[in-house]
């Protein structure tokens, strides 16, 4: 189980229904990713798709029975990393940094935003190529924003 496909779990078990394009905007990745690995959980019967009553394009998610066992799973994981890097640390200041951090985040994502989208070169294969290992500057920040936000965020699994 990857750290996307448990995402996907916590969501759906959080908000039953959702598309595949919302799941993918609130993770901020492109659908096609989240296509894949609700493809991966459906193989292990763990999500299904069903069709939107509104619309025949949307499909929505929902839990299988199998995902319950792995949400459970994963929350005792949750709450023993949560223990460790809150132990000793006030309310108050845990409140402190929450807060911080959903500034922090808002900053980089407001940086991005603002800056011009670059244009694809006509021959795509003369593009230079990032390291496949080295993730964008915008994924880092989100990654590295969400895990801190997991922890400390009101809505805990």
């Amino acid at each position: 189980m990857t750290r996307a496909q448990w995402v996907i779990l916590w969501r759906v078990q959080q908000q039953p229904g959702l598309s595949q394009k919302e799941l993918a905007e609130i993770m901020e990745v492109e659908p096609i990713t989240v296509a894949r690995l609700v493809d991966r959980l459906a193989a292990r019967n763990m999500v299904e798709r069903r069709d939107d009553p509104d619309d025949r394009r949307i499909w929505r998610l929902h839990l299988l029975p199998p995902a319950i066992p792995v949400l459970d799973e994963m929350r005792g994981e949750r709450d023993d990393v949560s223990r460790l890097l809150t132990a000793g640390l006030a309310p108050d200041a845990l409140e402190t940094v929450r807060h911080s951090l959903i500034a922090m985040k808002a900053n980089v994502l407001g940086d991005l935003r603002s800056r011009p989208v670059e244009a694809a070169p006509a021959d795509p294969s003369a593009a230079p190529r990032p390291p496949a290992s080295r993730p964008s500057p915008r994924r880092r920040a989100s990654v590295a924003t969400a895990e801190a936000l997991s922890i400390l965020h009101q809505d805990r699994v």
